[in-house]
């Protein structure tokens, strides 16, 4: 400090009468006053000062106010706090300091100034991306940048999709197909096969989808030749049908062993792709001469004969049938009784199960049940009762009926009986004997037996009750 205060009064010389000038008080005529006030300037501590010693100590006190305003001066700031023109500190009114600690989410300005709101409109702070409900426009490219590159104006960025790769796309491709044998939405087949890039693969998806759906259900090949042909045009041209169909009739003799008809399978998709105009009408033409492989003129054999059938009249474009609830409740009505009749004349309970089954309706077999109970009531002869008790019990015994639809059937007939009793007067009768037997082959329980409806009639104590009184239902 004391080579600071030197280095200050070299720069700053002070005459000595100045000096005796700035520490003397009073009127100049009173020379006592003056000496007094001089001696008691030039004693500190009781040490006497020389006129130099006193310059050091005034800019020793200078010095440690412009210290102590300047350490003070981020939190004191306009709080009244100046120095005077001669450097002493100058008192104003006395603000009461605040910690920004408790103001650490604050986004008030801490200096004690403007109106208090927050700092840039609110659009301040850390982790803040502007005002609330601002929306930015385009920003504007800066030329005078010295990183500006004039290439880039123009150029357009978007997402590229690496071609699919032939070990990867039956992974990817098989999980869409299976999908859609579920919701059987063809758009959603197509968006998801936009977003691939296929490359060359692009022609195994027909293929792919094929395969598949020769292991699966009659409605699953029916959903397949629809996909096929929404797919061509927008996703697949037909050159791609065409080599995935000839891929098809190449591999064939594989496919058999899996599907063992699937020459005839095949053949129908051919003749369906045909009558869609996927194919060419010269496709099955252009292989005569040139198949080798049993199966491969099996395939095509049977697509010549179905577009010889549809010239005589026959649809093929519901060749493999809409199954399950997608079709009409009065179509699935019809074929259930078809189905019926069809047992009664051939006795085959096989047939009439697996006839069943692939209807697909699983929660439609109270309508079986149903139509099978009355056709009982409305024939003649034992015949009829004892084949549908069997084929009940059948379909009971294998689970392809489940007990709630068996259930739902038998309730639906209490609830009709008085309907189909002005038909059929006998109608009562009947029901409750086969009521009886269906209850001893196991095919209902005793709750379903007891809930059988007779004839309004009363009658107490008869000889045939052996003495019981018998209650009135219904």
């Amino acid at each position: 400090m004391a080579a600071d205060c030197e280095a200050w009064l070299n720069a700053n010389p002070v005459e000595a009468q100045d000096l005796s000038d700035s520490f003397l008080s009073g009127e100049e005529d009173n020379a006592g006053s003056r000496l007094a006030n001089k001696n008691i300037n030039n004693e500190i501590n009781g040490n006497w000062l020389s006129t130099s010693s006193n310059s050091i100590h005034e800019a020793r006190l200078k010095a440690k106010a412009k210290r102590r305003l300047r350490k003070n001066s981020s939190r004191d700031s306009g709080r009244g706090d100046s120095l005077s023109d001669n450097g002493d500190a100058v008192r104003g009114t006395a603000v009461v300091p605040t910690s920004p600690k408790s103001k650490l989410l604050d986004r008030k300005s801490r200096l004690g100034k403007g109106r208090g709101l927050p700092k840039k409109g609110g659009a301040g702070g850390k982790g803040v991306w502007g005002r609330s409900g601002e929306v930015y426009g385009p920003e504007e490219v800066d030329e005078k940048d010295p990183n500006y590159d004039e290439a880039q104006e123009n150029c357009v960025y978007e997402t590229v999709a690496p071609p699919l790769e032939e070990k990867d796309f039956e992974k990817t491709v098989t999980p869409i197909v299976q999908e859609y044998f579920e919701h059987g939405d063809t758009n959603e087949v197509a968006e998801l096969l936009a977003e691939l890039n296929l490359g060359p693969m692009r022609s195994e998806v027909p293929s792919l989808a094929v395969s598949l759906a020769l292991e699966a259900k009659a409605s699953h090949r029916e959903l397949t030749s629809r996909l096929l042909a929404d797919l061509c045009g927008p996703v697949l041209s037909r050159s791609d049908m065409e080599s995935s169909f000839d891929k098809l009739l190449r591999e064939l003799p594989d496919l058999v062993l899996d599907t063992p008809g699937a020459p005839q399978l095949v053949g129908q998709f051919v003749a369906r792709a045909v009558t869609d105009q996927i194919l060419c009408k010269s496709y099955i033409e252009s292989y005569k001469g040139r198949v080798d492989c049993e199966h491969t003129r099996a395939a095509l054999d049977r697509a010549a004969v179905l577009l010889k059938m549809n010239m005589g009249g026959l649809r093929i474009d519901n060749q493999w049938g809409a199954g399950g609830g997608r079709r009409p409740v009065m179509q699935l009505v019809k074929e259930m009784n078809l189905l019926l009749k069809e047992y009664i004349l051939s006795g085959d309970i096989k047939e009439a199960e697996r006839c069943l089954r692939d209807l697909e309706v699983p929660h439609f077999h109270h309508e079986f049940v149903y139509e099978a109970i009355v056709m009982v009531l409305e024939s003649k002869g034992d015949k009829t009762f004892k084949m549908i008790l069997q084929l009940l019990k059948s379909l009971s015994a294998s689970s392809v009926i489940t007990v709630d639809q068996m259930r739902r059937g038998y309730e639906r007939v209490y609830m009709d009986i008085a309907e189909i009793n002005i038909d059929v007067p006998r109608a009562y009768f009947i029901l409750e004997q086969f009521v009886d037997q269906s209850f001893n082959t196991g095919v209902i329980d005793v709750k379903l037996r007891d809930l059988c409806p007779c004839r309004g009639r009363k009658r107490f104590v008869s000889e045939g009750d052996g003495g019981v009184v018998k209650l009135e239902s219904f």
